[in-house]
């Protein structure tokens, strides 16, 4: 439980979906109901292949490249740091590449967007890809993988139902509270990012 419970909490945290409504909602404003919820369950669902994808075969882009764990979790620590700081001072869309410009660009001439944008770079972005590599080649054993597909697939769940509740969310919230949540959720991904870089560090003085 306690594995699920961090493994969920970090892969939460680091795609950040609630980040992602405002987008959702600019996307879709123009879709009907039945319309923007068959977006938002395609976007789950293209996000847990990409998810599934990255824990399982990621490793192997590792070994292609002749990359290391500590190198990986070093740069992905990076990566996901940068984003926690782009929650912080609420540049979380310019940060993924999603300018007010491409938004717009985006409903004009796009048919379907729950892969791109939405899904990747906005939700399934480099730092969560990165983070489940590194999981998969720390947690071994078939109850380990259990686990955390398990929260991988309850992630993308709660991906589906704050898309789906998107209008909703913006409506009660409004945009201070999605920015003061999105700063709250930023202070966390920092702290995964500077934990992800810290232990690499300590294993490289280690071996060294």
């Amino acid at each position: 439980m306690e594995l699920f419970i961090m493994i969920f909490g970090a892969l939460f945290s680091v795609m950040n979906p609630l980040g992602t409504v405002p987008v959702f909602v600019s996307l879709t404003i123009e879709n009907t109901k039945l319309e923007q919820n068959k977006i938002a369950l395609w976007t789950s669902l293209n996000v847990l292949i990409i998810l599934v994808i990255s824990f399982f075969f990621g490793k192997f882009i590792l070994s292609f490249f002749g990359i290391s764990l500590n190198a990986l979790k070093i740069a992905g620590g990076l990566i996901i740091a940068s984003s926690g700081f782009a929650l912080l001072t609420g540049e979380f869309s310019k940060h993924k590449g999603m300018k007010k410009d491409k938004v717009q660009k985006d409903i004009n001439s796009r048919s379907e967007i729950s892969l791109t944008p939405l899904a990747i770079p906005m939700i399934a972005g480099p730092g969560t890809i990165s983070l489940l590599i590194t999981y998969n080649q720390e947690y071994s054993g078939t109850n380990n993988i259990l686990i955390i597909l398990g929260a991988i697939l309850v992630s993308t769940f709660f991906i589906y139902l704050i898309l789906k509740s998107s209008f909703y969310i913006v409506k009660a919230l409004g945009a201070s509270g999605i920015n003061a949540l999105s700063r709250i959720i930023g202070f966390i991904v920092i702290a995964i990012g500077v934990e992800f870089i810290s232990s690499s560090l300590i294993s490289i003085f280690n071996i060294g």
